[in-house]
C-alpha cells in the first residue's frame, strides 16, 4: 500500500516512520555536542546510518518549513511563506496559523485518509493547527498537541484529554528547554502505548536563539535529545532528524544586534511610509528574536523604480542578495501573490528590521542569535537506516517523510 500526497508517493510503513524537526539546528551543535562525547547514539546512527546536510526553504524560517516538512513540497506549492503575511488588498498584516492559508494537503492527512495512524506533536501552538489539518479525531488512529496548550487538549480538538496530564509532565514554561523535552517524552510514550504508523515531532528554538553550539545550555539540551532519540531507535522507528533552519550570530562586537532599518531606508528614498516593509519572522514569541531576521519582503508604492530600488538596495554593505518578485518565485518557489515587490536577504551576522521605533529588543537578554536567510539554509539530514541519498541542494529537509517512509519499508524488506 502507498500514500501519495502533493504528487509524491510514500511507502505504506510497517514500523513506525518518525521525522523529527530540531528547530533552529544548525549544523555545528550536533558537531559539537558528537565531539564532547554527548550524543553517543546519534554518533552511533552516523556511522551506521545515512549522514547529510539538506537544503530549508527560503525563508529559513519556522512556519514556512515545518509546512514544507508537512507536506512535502516548497512554499509555492502550500502557501505558507513565512509566520506572517501583509494583505495588500486588506492592508492587515496577520500570522500566518490559520488553515485558510494552507494550499496543500499534509502528508499526515493523506495517511490518515488512507487508514493509518498519524501522531503530531510540536512544541509551539502556533504550528498546531496547520499541522493538524484534515485529520479526524473521532476514530482514535489521530492525535495532535502542542507542549504550550498540552493541558488544554481535547479528544474532539486533538484526539487526546489533557496530554499535560497523560504524560504526567506540566505544562512547560514557552521559553525552556522544557517545552521540547515534552515533545520527545510524548513521542517516546506515543510510540510505546498508542503505536503510530507516522509521527511527527517538531520543537522549538529558543535554546538556539539563546546559546551558541559550545556553551553550556546548547550542549545540554543535545545530551537529552540523544537519551530520547535513543529510546526511539531501540524501539524500531524509521527515524529522519532535520531542522527547519539553521541559526547564525547576528551581532556585533559589543553585543548588540546587528540590523538594517530597512522601512528607515526606504522612508528615506521614497518619502515616509511610502514603501512597506514586511518581516515574515514576525510572531508570538519576540523574546527569541526581536522579531529580527534576516528575510524582508518590501512592497513599493505605484510608479516606484524598481529596479533602481533594487539596485540601490544591493548596493548596501548589509545586503547578501535583493530579488525582484519574479526572481524570488522562480529561485525560493515562493507563491508570488504572497510576496512583496522585491526580497532582502541579509549577510551572515545581520538582521534586517523595519524602523527602529517599532523594534522591542529590551527582551534579548544575550547576544542576538537568528535566522531566515541562504546562509541558514544548510540543515542536517540523518537517517538511523543505510539510505542512498544524495546532498544539498539536492536533498531538501521537506523530503524527510519520503525518507523515512522509505527506510521503513526498507526494514520490512529486510525483516
Amino acid at each position: 500500500m502507498t500514500v501519495t500526497a502533493n504528487d509524491r508517493t510514500y511507502a505504506q510503513p510497517a514500523t513506525c516512520a518518525v521525522a523529527i524537526c530540531l528547530d533552529g539546528c544548525e549544523p555545528a551543535y550536533l558537531e559539537e555536542a558528537i565531539a564532547r562525547g554527548l550524543m553517543p547514539t546519534l554518533k552511533r546512527i552516523q556511522a551506521t546510518g545515512t549522514d547529510r546536510l539538506a537544503h530549508s526553504v527560503i525563508p529559513s524560517f519556522t512556519n514556512p518549513n515545518n509546512m514544507s516538512i508537512a507536506t512535502g513540497r516548497p512554499p509555492v506549492v502550500h502557501g505558507i511563506c513565512g509566520n506572517f503575511l501583509y494583505d495588500p488588498e486588506t492592508g492587515e498584516e496577520v500570522m500566518m496559523n490559520d488553515v485558510r492559508f494552507l494550499r496543500a494537503p499534509t502528508i499526515f492527512s493523506q495517511f490518515y485518509a488512507a487508514g493509518a495512524r498519524v501522531a503530531v506533536v510540536t512544541a509551539k501552538d502556533k504550528l498546531r493547527a496547520l499541522l493538524g489539518d484534515g485529520l479526524g479525531f473521532d476514530e482514535d488512529r489521530a492525535i495532535c498537541f502542542s507542549s504550550e496548550r498540552s493541558d488544554q487538549a481535547t479528544k474532539a480538538a486533538n484526539g487526546i484529554d489533557d496530554a499535560s496530564a497523560w504524560l504526567g509532565r506540566p505544562v512547560p514554561e514557552v521559553y525552556s528547554a522544557d517545552l521540547s523535552e515534552f515533545v520527545f517524552a510524548a513521542g517516546v510514550k506515543l510510540l510505546k502505548e498508542w503505536k503510530p504508523d507516522v509521527m511527527y515531532l517538531s520543537t522549538t528554538d529558543y535554546i538556539q536563539h539563546k546559546f551558541a553550539p559550545d556553551e553550556k545550555g546548547a550542549l545540554d539540551f543535545y545530551e537529552m535529545f540523544d537519551g530520547y532519540l535513543a529510546t526511539l531507535d531501540a524501539m524500531g522507528a524509521a527515524i529522519v532528524i532535520t531542522a527547519d533552519h539553521g541559526m547564525k550570530p547576528k551581532h556585533d562586537i559589543n553585543g548588540d544586534p546587528a540590523v538594517i532599518y530597512v522601512q528607515d531606508v526606504l522612508d528615506g528614498w521614497l518619502g515616509e511610509a511610502a514603501a512597506r516593509v514586511i518581516l515574515p519572522i514576525t510572531d508570538p514569541y519576540v523574546v527569541h528574536h526581536g522579531a529580527l531576521g534576516s528575510f524582508a519582503t518590501a512592497y513599493l508604492p505605484n510608479g516606484a523604480d524598481r529596479d533602481d530600488i533594487i539596485t540601490r538596495l544591493r548596493a548596501l554593505p548589509e545586503m547578501l542578495e535583493v530579488l525582484s518578485r519574479e526572481e524570488a518565485v522562480a529561485k525560493y518557489e515562493l507563491p508570488a501573490d504572497r510576496i512583496g515587490d522585491l526580497t532582502m536577504v541579509s549577510t551572515e551576522n545581520m538582521t534586517l528590521g523595519t524602523s527602529a521605533d517599532r523594534h522591542d529588543l529590551a527582551a534579548l537578554k544575550e547576544p542576538l542569535r537568528s535566522h531566515g536567510g541562504l546562509t541558514e539554509q544548510e540543515v542536517p539530514f540523518i537517517v538511523n537506516r543505510m539510505l542512498d541519498l544524495p546532498n544539498a541542494p539536492v536533498l531538501r529537509n521537506f523530503d524527510a517523510f519520503f525518507y523515512a517512509c522509505a527506510a521503513a519499508a526498507l526494514q520490512e524488506v529486510s525483516a
